[in-house]
């Protein structure tokens, strides 16, 4: 399988007074303006779930001609409890019941808007994160697979998971059997790397993943730098606008040499994310701020140099 060049990054627009925690979405007007911004430099969009958000979205893209190429994504809660996440993930077994039931209804509203908005979506993933150890929406092996044949049997699109590239090397090789691609997640920030060892640190995840599967491409949906930080996980001298400027600008030469499709994490800030501090690293690794302001990244490219 391959696929068209072109540049990929993750877009979810919650504004400020938005989060899906509320179910107060972006508005179309908003969403035009985004992909409006987006236009200039990016081809390929990754979507986290199939929410009203994501069914905007596709509407904007279709309705105003825009040529973006859309990763559909299933939100998974979890199905089972996790004592591995720092942050709890105990639930009841009426809580896991319900989740079953909306992931299920979650896969049906991802094939439908596959199969409705296919001249866009050229590929779904089943899950984001749902397997590592310290996720808080844990997903037995067995029930991803499930959902990838069953989506596989409804629509033409390939079919991916979007997973840290740990567990690809020790967990999920009967998942990945079943899959169209496998998509990576890699975060050098997250592991206390410097800036000058984060690119070679991203290579050796993509190799280590490619490696293990080398009859399966594999694609990097989730790369990134936070530009702030409180100390929770990352530490506050390590986030910065010029670090971020620097990894990217790397990131995007090397992937590109190489013929990678990669999705950079993300497009614009999201202040509904973490905690409630303003410096909670989560709310910060846009490529623009919340009032889509660009940041040093963006300032450093004139429109369209990083467009494939």
């Amino acid at each position: 399988m391959q696929f068209e060049a072109g540049n990929g990054i993750c877009y979810s627009g919650y504004r400020e007074g938005q989060s899906p925690l509320t179910g107060r979405y972006p508005t179309y007007a908003d969403v035009s303006e985004d992909l409006g911004i987006l236009a200039a430099n990016w081809k390929y969009l990754r979507l986290y779930d199939c929410s009203r958000h994501a069914e905007i979205v596709l509407e904007v893209i279709r309705n105003e001609g825009l040529d973006f190429r859309v990763m559909l994504g299933a939100e998974m809660r979890a199905e089972i409890s996790n004592p591995n996440c720092p942050w709890g993930a105990d639930y009841d077994e009426a809580t896991l019941r319900a989740n079953q039931h909306a992931n299920s209804e979650e896969i049906d509203r991802m094939i439908a808007l596959a199969d409705r908005y296919a001249e866009c979506v050229f590929s779904v993933s089943v899950g984001n994160e749902a397997s590592v150890e310290w996720t808080d929406h844990l997903v037995p092996v067995e029930n991803l697979i499930d959902y990838v044949r069953r989506t596989r049997q409804a629509i033409e699109q390939p079919v991916t998971f979007c997973e840290n590239y740990v567990p690809w090397g020790y967990k999920l090789g009967t998942l990945a059997a079943e899959l169209d691609f496998i998509s990576l997640h890699t975060y050098p920030v997250w592991e206390y790397l410097t800036v000058d060892a984060a690119l070679e640190y991203t290579r050796d995840n993509y190799h280590s993943v490619a490696r293990h599967y080398p009859d399966k491409p594999v694609v990097i949906t989730e790369a990134g730098w936070t530009t702030s930080s409180n100390g929770r996980g990352i530490e506050p001298w390590n986030a910065s606008q010029e670090f971020q400027a620097i990894y990217y600008r790397q990131l995007i030469d090397w992937t590109r040499e190489a013929g990678i499709l990669t999705f950079v994490f993300e497009a614009f800030d999201e202040p509904w994310k973490g905690s409630p501090d303003p410096l909670e690293p989560e709310k910060h690794w846009g490529l623009f701020t919340v009032d889509r302001r660009p940041k040093l990244v963006m300032q450093e490219f004139d429109p369209g140099v990083m467009s494939g």
